[in-house]
């Protein structure tokens, strides 16, 4: 994929997470054609709390650790944000992450 816009194409991507569902740094980083630049999209993610169409709290690192979660105005938040679609997180860590893990590059075309 051809980027004119970094951030632009990280938050195209993050808004196409399903509700349920997430995926990690890397994998939007890889789809867009850029697989080492994962710390990229989380500056992406960092730059759009502003932005409340684009679901931050869906992309967390490659393990289903919860790494951004101080940048969500409080320690909690993305943990909530996240219960409430239905997904479990458990010591800041999606449970059972492998079946709510979302693909981009499996998903999008």
């Amino acid at each position: 994929m051809e980027s004119k816009n970094f951030f632009g194409d990280v938050y195209d991507v993050v808004r196409q997470i399903p509700v349920g569902r997430v995926t990690s740094y890397g994998s939007i980083a890889k789809f867009l054609g850029s697989k080492l630049s994962a710390r990229m999209v989380g500056w992406a993610m960092n730059a759009c709390h502003a932005m409340p169409d684009v679901p931050a709290h869906r992309v967390v690192n490659r393990n289903g650790v919860l790494s951004g979660k101080h940048f969500f105005g409080s320690p909690t938040a993305m943990q909530a944000l996240l219960e409430q679609e239905g997904i479990g997180v458990e010591n800041d860590k999606i449970r059972d992450f492998k079946n709510v893990y979302w693909d981009p590059s499996a998903e999008l075309l």
